[in-house]
């Protein structure tokens, strides 16, 4: 019964305790990766954005991580922030992480990580923290954290079935990522390169495209303020052709007895759920309520553009909704996208304000458009790309939901789970 389980600690289940290698982080692809605070976010590494270390052999022994380590993040807004390494890539760590290893005669790694993603973990932390300018918790602090230890068989079982629903998001995310690359591709191909419009000028069949498709593009250019584009084909302002609704000061509408939505913030719309959110009342304009799928573009201060799918919440200002009358979602999302890195120039731009953009921007902001029968069958390839890439997103979010749901059950054994028995 989870009653008999002990209680333990960090310390209890670790053989070795270590602070990170102080060193200076390489883009060269000079020896192993070199893990930071900065790689770690809600206990995910993406490693194609993890620096490399040059590391003598001797400190490489001494700061290596060894799959089934834990590292946790001790200083600043980051702290208590953690990650299970999984063996993924050769890795060292820096100094403001700490490394537990764990002792697997006795506790699971796995089974110890899922504890740290808990909310009894942060309230810890919370109550840990020390210092005012750059808060923190040293080892000894960390080492302190106590929770329920059933029999290592039974550690397994328990996190074999989080690691089902985690293994599942992840893939969700892989698959995502493959989906906005290909759309993205698409994209370039079609309205920055004009690959198929090269190849029918130079009498050869487009590539990867139907004849039927094919046939729409044209096979030469015409002139246009923006250059040569394909015959046929409109330059339109980014606001000309998609409506940008600027969110409201929410505030104005505080939470009271009756029903609420989540405020999307920029915050929100970069961690990509309302989770801790604001509260608002309900009684704005239906205009302004955020719904699965939309695209929202934060114009002031970290630029994003992305499809939302953190559930219904209400708009806040610095979020644009974007939308369109005229035109299909993945049309005026991969063009809105495709400006951004131009935006975030014109924000950086601004040094004595926080950055943003204004409206004179967007139109500023120049599109092309093919005649209809072209987007129609571009639609007919590109937007089930979009839409496959917002139900997988949807879809993680109810499997997180369901992890977060079963995490405290499993971890106090209110819920028990089938040990496999020993043969």
């Amino acid at each position: 019964m989870a009653g008999e389980w002990e209680v333990t600690t960090l310390a209890g289940v670790s053989e070795d305790i270590s602070y990170g290698y102080t060193e200076s982080a390489s883009l060269e692809r000079v020896g192993p990766r070199f893990r930071r605070i900065t790689d770690i976010q809600n206990g995910i590494v993406n490693w194609s954005t993890v620096p490399f270390c040059p590391i003598t052999p001797a400190d490489l022994r001494k700061y290596r991580l060894h799959s089934g380590d834990l590292v946790i993040a001790r200083t600043g807004n980051s702290t208590g922030e953690n990650y299970l390494y999984r063996g993924e890539e050769d890795s060292v760590f820096a100094s403001y992480l700490i490394r537990f290893r764990i002792n697997r005669k006795c506790a699971d790694p796995s089974y110890v990580w899922y504890n740290l993603r808990t909310r009894r973990w942060w309230e810890f932390i919370d109550a840990s923290k020390t210092g005012s300018a750059q808060a923190g918790a040293n080892a000894r602090v960390l080492s302190q954290f106590a929770f329920e230890l059933p029999p290592l068989a039974e550690q397994t079982a328990i996190a074999a079935v989080l690691i089902s629903l985690d293994d599942k998001i992840e893939l969700n995310r892989r698959m995502n990522a493959t989906l906005e690359a290909m759309a993205r591709a698409l994209f370039q191909s079609w309205f920055v390169d004009f690959d198929p419009v090269r190849a029918k000028l130079d009498g050869r069949q487009p590539p990867g495209l139907d004849p039927a498709t094919a046939a729409l593009f044209p096979d030469s250019f015409q002139d246009s303020e923006l250059g040569h584009i394909p015959t046929g084909w409109e330059v339109r302002s980014l606001d000309k052709f998609a409506d940008f609704l600027n969110g409201f000061a929410l505030q104005k509408y505080p939470p009271g007895n009756g029903p609420t939505l989540p405020v999307i913030k920029i915050a929100q719309l970069r961690k990509g759920d309302s989770i801790g959110a604001d509260l608002c009342n309900t009684d704005l304009p239906p205009n302004y309520v955020v719904h699965d799928g939309d695209v929202l573009f934060s114009w002031s201060g970290s630029l994003e553009v992305e499809l939302w799918c953190g559930g219904t919440g209400a708009l806040n200002q610095h979020l644009f909704k974007v939308t369109s009358s005229e035109f299909p979602k993945w049309f005026y999302y991969l063009w809105t996208r495709y400006h951004l890195d131009e935006f975030r120039l014109i924000a950086a731009g601004k040094a004595t304000t926080m950055g943003h953009i204004q409206r004179g921007h967007l139109s500023a902001a120049k599109a092309l458009i093919p005649p209809r029968p072209l987007l129609d069958a571009m639609t007919r390839t590109i937007a089930p790309l979009i839409e496959l890439l917002i139900n997988f997103r949807m879809q993680s979010r109810t499997l997180a939901a369901l992890r977060d749901t079963l995490l405290p059950k499993l971890l106090s054994g209110e819920l028990r789970v089938n040990v496999p028995e020993e043969t």
